[in-house]
Order: C-alpha cells, then structure tokens, then sequence
C-alpha cells in the first residue's frame, strides 16, 4: 500500500478561479441521535460559514424511533429551508439513507459525513478546494488519530482497508471513514443499496478511473453521545460485499465472460472424465456402470451447461435493464431551489 500521508489538515476557506465554489450538498444519514442532530447542523454551519459557494443540508431520517425528527424539524426552523429533512418509512440501513440524500442532492458536488458529530464539518471546506485542484471525482476522508476502541473497530478497520486495496486495487488506507467529497455527475452512476456505502470508492471505480480517486487527512473526535451502530460483526459483512465489488470490478459489462469461464473449466473436466470412461468401456470392454466417476462426470456436464446458460442471461440482463441513471434523478433536479447563500 501506498505510505500515509503526513500532511497538516489546513482551514483556509474554498475559493475558485472564479471566486465562487460549486454548489454543494452535505447528505447526513441520522439513525437514533437526537443528542447530535442540533449540535451537528450547528457545526455544519460554523465549518461552512466562509464557504463562497451555494450550499444545502440534506438530513435523511433512517427511521428513527427517538426524537431526531422533532430535532431536525427544530433545525430547519431555526436555519432555514436550506436543511431539508428526508424520512425514511423504515430503518433500511445507512446505505440506504445515503442513496436516498444522493438522490435528492442537487449540488455539482456531494459532501457525505455521519451524523454522530465524529466527522468535522470543517473540513469540507478544504477537501472541495483539494478536488477541484486536483480534478477529482472523489476525495476520501483519512482518519490518521481515529478516537475509537481498538479491539473493536480499529484492528477490524485495518484488516479489512488492507484486504480492499489489495484485491480491487484501489489504494486508499480508510475506505470506512464516511466524510467523503464526490461529484453528483459521478456518483450518480452508480446506485447504492445493501451496504455499498462501505465500499464507495471501489463503486466509483467502476465509472470512473482510479487515478481520479484520492484521500486526504482529516479531523476525528470520539463520540460524545449515543453508541455506535458497529461492532466486530461489521468485518463478516464487508468480506462478503467485497466479494460483490470484485465481481462488479472484473466483469460488471461482461459477466458471461465470469459464469462462462466456470462453466467451460468444469465442463472440460467433465470432457475429460467421460472420454476416460469411454476408453474403459469400449476399449478395455469392463463396465462403467457403477463407478462413480460416472455420476461425478454427468453432473459436472450438467453444472457446465448451467453456468453457460447463466452467463448468457446475465449479458442479456445487462443489455436489457441498462437505463439511464439520470432519467431516475430528473424529478429530484426539480424539487425545491432553496440554498444556503454564499458567505458576503
């Protein structure tokens, strides 16, 4: 992997070649943090008071069962219609919290970050000056002096960002930290659901080059109040998405190249075994009937088949169903014009 960078988290506002910053959209997904909601949107506002660009909150509601709805219901009464709140019927997990903000965004860009007041808002600033200056299509957060357990979400997070860069070839030392600046255009092509979130710049791998993805340093403070939705369980589950992502990484437009290759390497064995017991019966003339490399060379045939067939599906699949992501945005572009001003 590459070496950590070392370099001094700076606080200076965001400027253009223009004097003004492209529109942004800070997309929080909120789960049970009543205690946090009014002291977020607060430092939200602190870290982008100097911003020269227009800017929105998006505060999406997973579902909630304490008082963070009457929280943000507070805050945009107090802010304005620039927080807007998004509710979720059900708790349907931060991945999906995060995709229905993305789909609401209306920003060139879109600033993500948790709503446990872990991230600091006041980075945001800086990290859009570093992605238009090094023209990016996302900029991920590096929590280098993380405030959290070791046993329990450190070593866990170690483990799995070498065990990421090393099979997809993105290399990025912390893929789990959730402050992350991307582009709309950019993040719209790729649709989020199950626990994608985790593995956001893989996704955007598959759009865009890897070249066009970096991190940089970022602040992190322990969490005041509430407890984490996260535990050792969380490292199972990234293992089995980073299955999916290095499925999606090799053969996302082909994917009868994956099931086709399994299915004419099983079915050479297959080949194989049966011309042997051919050889064996009618040149040697013994009986093959109750041998089991019969049953084994049959099924493996069979296996062949099925896998070819589903490859052949899967291209169809992907031919068929490939629609524009941006017919699927077009009602959220149109939603309300209200934003946040930039700083006089």
């Amino acid at each position: 992997m590459m070496p950590l960078p070392t370099e001094t988290i700076a606080t200076a506002p965001s400027t253009t070649a223009t004097g003004r910053a492209p529109s942004l959209s800070v997309v929080v997904p909120v789960y049970n943090e009543e205690d946090n909601v009014l002291p977020l949107v607060a430092r939200i506002h602190e870290g982008l008071a100097d911003y020269r660009g227009r800017w929105e909150l998006l505060l999406v509601d997973d579902g909630s069962s304490d008082r963070s709805a009457a929280r943000m219901g507070e805050a945009i009464a107090a802010y304005g219609a620039h927080v807007k709140r998004i509710r979720l019927a059900r708790n349907s997990g931060q991945t999906a919290a995060m995709q229905a903000g993305i789909d609401h965004a209306r920003g060139e860009l879109i600033a993500t970050l948790d709503g446990d007041l872990q991230n600091d808002p006041a980075d945001i600033p800086r990290m859009v000056d570093e992605l238009v200056a090094g023209d990016l299509d996302l900029l991920c957060g590096l929590r280098l002096d993380r405030k959290d357990a070791w046993l329990s979400r450190k070593l866990p997070s170690r483990i799995a960002n070498r065990l990421i860069a090393r099979v997809t070839g993105v290399r990025l030392h912390d893929y789990g930290c959730s402050l992350k600046l991307m582009r709309r255009d950019v993040i719209r092509q790729v649709r989020l659901y199950g626990e994608m979130h985790r593995l956001i710049p893989v996704w955007v791998a598959t759009v865009t080059a890897p070249s066009r993805i970096a991190e940089t340093p970022v602040r992190h403070h322990p969490r005041l109040h509430g407890r984490s939705k996260y535990g050792l369980s969380r490292t199972f589950r990234v293992l089995l998405d980073l299955l999916t992502a290095f499925f999606f990484l090799r053969f996302q437009a082909r994917p009868g190249h994956f099931f086709g290759a399994i299915g004419l390497v099983v079915g050479a064995l297959g080949s194989v075994a049966m011309l042997h017991l051919a050889f064996v019966k009618f040149v040697l003339g013994e009986s093959i009937g109750g041998r089991p490399l019969l049953l084994i060379a049959i099924l493996m045939m069979m296996f062949a088949a099925q896998f070819i067939t589903t490859g052949i599906v899967a291209e169809i699949m992907t031919r068929v169903l490939h629609t524009p992501l941006a017919e699927r945005h077009a009602s959220a572009d149109r939603a309300s014009d209200a934003w946040r001003e930039p700083h006089a």
